[in-house]
């Protein structure tokens, strides 16, 4: 089995090293013996929709809206939706995040369309969120620790009642300062606003993503991943790295009752 990771427009949505994100899910087949191939999609490129594991960064609102463009926002059936039905998975950050939801603001701040992956639209906020994120995952994800990463973004994003958020965030603001959540999730496509590159801040979210391709996968020695991990979280403001499961039922009540 090749397992084939496709990287979307890095050229122009790889402003802040979300490209890395790419690499990260490869290598880590590679190195348990799995064959991955990486195909790179610059814009003008055709779409292919045959991968089983999509890509897509942070960028500019400029480039952003580029890119909701290459993805065939306006398409009643872009090559990525169809992916997406045929299985694949998608991780998306930030920018990427923003366009695979139902609306975005364009450079202009009027609304455009987006790919409609996700149940969520997202407006422009009075105030940038920049900073280190921290997220404790969602109970039905399976993943015990909490997620660092580095967001910069000035929108604000309202998760529908198609989709869920990716965690709580217990450092940041993620996708709104009132709502208390990241990212947002529906089957097999998953989007957040942390940067770092978010995957090699959390192997464990990469290996989440690979197992909804592959299966059950061989553990691997992440010290190294888990020291920055730990690393960032003190950045963060000394989030326990292995999170709060103790409060997660009763928060994630209150949280799923106000949408």
């Amino acid at each position: 089995m090749s397992v084939s990771v496709c990287l979307l427009f890095p050229d122009l949505l790889g402003t802040y090293g979300d490209s890395g994100n790419a690499t990260i899910l490869v290598q880590r087949l590679r190195w348990r013996g799995i064959a991955a191939e990486l195909t790179v999609i610059h814009s003008g490129d055709v779409v292919p929709a045959s991968c089983d594991l999509y890509v897509v960064g942070g960028g500019e609102d400029q480039p952003q809206a580029l890119a909701a463009d290459e993805l065939g926002a306006t398409s009643s059936s872009s090559p990525l939706a169809r992916a997406v039905d045929s299985g694949a998975v998608v991780f998306a950050v930030c920018a990427g995040l923003q366009i695979l939801g139902k609306e975005f603001a364009g450079p202009d701040g009027e609304s455009r369309a987006g790919v409609g992956l996700l149940d969520c639209a997202t407006s422009p906020g009075r105030r940038r969120a920049v900073g280190e994120l921290a997220v404790e995952p969602a109970l039905g994800l399976g993943l015990s620790r909490t997620l660092s990463g580095y967001e910069n973004h000035a929108g604000v994003t309202t998760v529908g009642p198609g989709a869920e958020p990716l965690g709580l965030v217990v450092a940041g603001v993620g996708n709104s300062s009132d709502s208390g959540v990241d990212g947002a999730r529906a089957g097999r496509v998953l989007g957040t606003y942390m940067h770092g590159p978010a995957l090699a801040r959390n192997p464990d979210l990469a290996d989440l993503l690979l197992g909804w391709v592959v299966g059950p996968l061989e553990p691997l020695d992440d010290t190294d991943a888990e020291e920055l991990r730990r690393r960032r979280l003190s950045a963060a403001g000394g989030v326990p790295a292995s999170g709060v499961a103790g409060i997660l039922p009763r928060t994630w009540r209150r949280i799923l009752q106000r949408r």
